[in-house]
């Protein structure tokens, strides 16, 4: 080789060098991932992603915050500062259709939580056995308050004239009412916390199997969302997402004893120890694109008959639902 064609050769490649040194970073670097958890059974399955993000291993580059209530939650979806976010499934209807379409849902995560319990002498044996009775329960405006009035109602009892419905804002609201005879409906976790704190507590009735005998679409309570600017920009940090959540919610399923140590370190239920009791009766599920559809579409026709505004005044059309068309 002459001197020329290796001066030649030496300069090709020293601009290579400096090329790739100025090149951006290559398309694997973890994207930031914003995420709204929720405490109590809807936030579980996020335990074991949660404690993946803490040790560096997970996939994207995710901080979490863990909310106790959706109604604190949607102003700081609805301001963007939140990537992904979970929420009960008829407010994240109601948030698509308040926002005009900025978020989709990525993911069913919990099924049926709810119980009816009575304090004292069991006497609720089945639906029939409310009338007359008063239930104290929370929820009210979200789905606890239409599927109990639409499984009253499909069992021959009127709300407000058979069976009476109070309200609370909080389950410790609804405890406050566990006289002897009382009848309250709650959801996992808080049905494991009062059976150990009051002790002479029955469940009466798991309100799931209740659903199911009048309305043959599951009953989806806690779901993700995601801002769809977000989404459509980021789809592969979005399948990431997606392929991890649903690993890490498979884990708490099958793992109670260790995941209820993550549970309570995240602040998701307060004690493991009751995490860990409260973990199999919390229903957690994933379901993603055409089968988180399928299971939707009906329940929320399902809500806006029972009344419009469950939903937002309107069905959610297909771009909410992520994945699935």
């Amino acid at each position: 080789m002459n001197l020329k064609k290796a001066l030649t050769l030496l300069l090709a490649v020293v601009l290579t060098l400096s090329l790739f040194a100025c090149a951006p970073a290559d398309d694997g670097e973890a994207v930031k991932v914003r995420v709204a958890a929720l405490s109590g059974a809807t936030g579980l399955g996020m335990a074991k992603l949660m404690e993946d993000a803490a040790q560096g291993t997970a996939k994207n580059d995710y901080s979490f915050d863990v909310y106790d209530a959706p109604e604190v939650l949607l102003p700081e979806i609805t301001s963007g500062k939140y990537d992904i976010a979970a929420l009960p499934t008829n407010v994240a209807a109601k948030l698509y259709n308040n926002t005009k379409g900025k978020i989709q849902i990525l993911a069913l995560n919990t099924l049926g939580v709810l119980y009816m319990l009575e304090i004292g002498t069991s006497n609720v044996k089945s639906i029939a056995d409310l009338r007359g009775k008063t239930i104290y329960t929370t929820g009210q405006g979200s789905t606890p308050e239409y599927m109990l009035k639409y499984v009253l109602e499909k069992n021959g009892l009127t709300v407000g004239t058979d069976v009476q419905i109070v309200f609370e804002t909080t389950a410790d609201g609804v405890v406050t009412h566990a006289a002897e005879g009382a009848v309250l409906m709650l959801p996992e976790p808080k049905v494991t916390a009062v059976k150990g704190q009051l002790g002479n507590v029955t469940v009466a009735l798991n309100m799931t199997d209740e659903w199911n005998k009048v309305c043959s679409t599951p009953l989806a309570q806690g779901c993700v969302v995601v801002n769809k600017e977000f989404a459509a920009k980021n789809p592969e940090a979005v399948a990431a997402f997606l392929e991890e959540y649903e690993a890490s919610i498979t884990y708490v399923r099958e793992n109670a004893a260790a995941a209820s140590l993550l549970v309570e370190k995240f602040k998701i239920i307060p004690k493991a120890a009751l995490a860990e009791k409260a973990i199999p009766n919390s229903n957690l599920t994933f379901l993603a694109g055409k089968d988180m559809k399928a299971a939707l579409v009906p329940l929320y026709q399902v809500l806006f008959n029972a009344q419009a505004s469950s939903v937002g005044g309107a069905l959610p059309a297909d771009d909410f639902y992520y994945g699935a068309n």
